[in-house]
């Protein structure tokens, strides 16, 4: 069963007004898309986003509301994008032990140095929001919000999948580790591309970002090295 938030997707967060303030007010002047100086006494002013269906305005840096806006769809992406997150490092684990060609461990090696701190982040989120956080060891299906209208978790790997993986060695390795990479990476970018266009937070919208560049960059080195194999 899909899981239940428990309490209501709406809620006031202290770290995400900072993080919003942040994300307003942290352009320097050398940027100019954000901040800009006014003649006269009026003085610096920043740009304040609309709320959706609203247009972006001018205000004074002292009148800056900040926005905490977030719902289910942010919510479905965080808790199952961790245990996502938790399969890609480990599967980059055993490419340390196992893989034969020194391009595929460093990729690997790549791959679990940069999600594994982004599960970090993303639990924090929910913790934060009072919402559940994944724990290792737990199901993952536990989290699939499909029956909500969300993406399912995309891209994982079976157990009988991870098993395979896990006893193969050398160059068997190499392929299965990429092709069962390229297929986990697919599924992210798709995950974060219905985020990106559903959801309400912020701090969210920028994982679904760097989930997207950074991921569709990996794909595309990945089916680069399986073709060398």
């Amino acid at each position: 069963m899909p899981h239940t938030p428990r309490r209501a997707l709406r809620g006031p967060s202290a770290g995400a007004v900072v993080a919003a303030l942040l994300v307003l007010t942290g352009c320097s002047s050398g940027g100019g898309a954000q901040q800009e100086e006014a003649g006269g006494d009026d003085g610096p002013k920043v740009i304040q986003p609309g709320r959706p269906g609203e247009s972006a305005r001018e205000v004074d840096p002292t009148s800056v509301e900040p926005s905490d806006e977030w719902n289910h769809t942010d919510v479905a992406y965080v808790q199952m994008m961790i245990p996502h997150h938790a399969q890609a490092v480990q599967m980059a684990r055993l490419a340390d032990k196992h893989a034969k060609d020194t391009r595929v461990r460093t990729l690997a090696e790549r791959i679990g140095a940069g999600q594994a701190p982004e599960i970090q982040t993303m639990a924090a989120w929910l913790k934060q929001r009072d919402m559940e956080v994944p724990r290792a060891g737990e199901a993952p299906g536990k989290y699939d919000h499909s029956k909500h209208g969300h993406n399912a978790m995309m891209g994982m790997l079976t157990p009988a999948e991870m098993k395979r993986l896990a006893a193969a060695r050398d160059t068997e390795f190499d392929r299965l580790f990429l092709r069962g990479m390229i297929r986990h990476h697919r599924g992210a970018v798709a995950m974060s591309q219905q985020a990106a266009r559903d959801g309400a937070d912020v701090i969210v919208g920028e994982m679904t970002a760097d989930v997207n560049a950074t991921q569709s960059a990996e794909i595309n080195r990945m089916r680069d090295l399986l073709a060398r194999l």
